[in-house]
């Protein structure tokens, strides 16, 4: 194998590898903030009087 192949073999690589961790980053971020969305919605569910009554006017 030439050193020109064994460059773009190894840039390849370099490439594949950062795209893998940034997807990776981004998937951890989203899943932070679903976690930090049912984090309030829990503690939202806390307070007894949620729920108990329901405005319609037609």
């Amino acid at each position: 194998m030439d050193i020109a192949a064994l460059s773009i073999s190894m840039s390849q690589a370099s490439l594949s590898q950062a795209v893998g961790l940034r997807v990776l980053n981004m998937a951890k971020n989203q899943a932070n903030i679903q976690g930090q969305g049912l984090v309030q919605m829990m503690e939202k569910s806390v307070d007894p009087n949620l729920g108990q009554k329901l405005d319609i006017s037609v």
